[in-house]
């Protein structure tokens, strides 16, 4: 009768998969990034 359309998984980009390149330079400036907000509360604070 009806066949089910294929479907078109190459064509849909993940969007976890565009990330993951960047993930071993973003965490550890946004690690730094936290670590300096803290230390600066920290000392204003004292």
């Amino acid at each position: 009768m009806s066949s089910p359309a294929p479907q078109e998984q190459a064509s849909q980009i993940d969007v976890v998969e565009g990330v993951l390149p960047y993930m071993p330079i973003v965490l550890p400036l946004a690690g730094a990034v936290l670590i300096f907000l803290l230390a600066f509360i920290a000392v204003f604070m004292a």
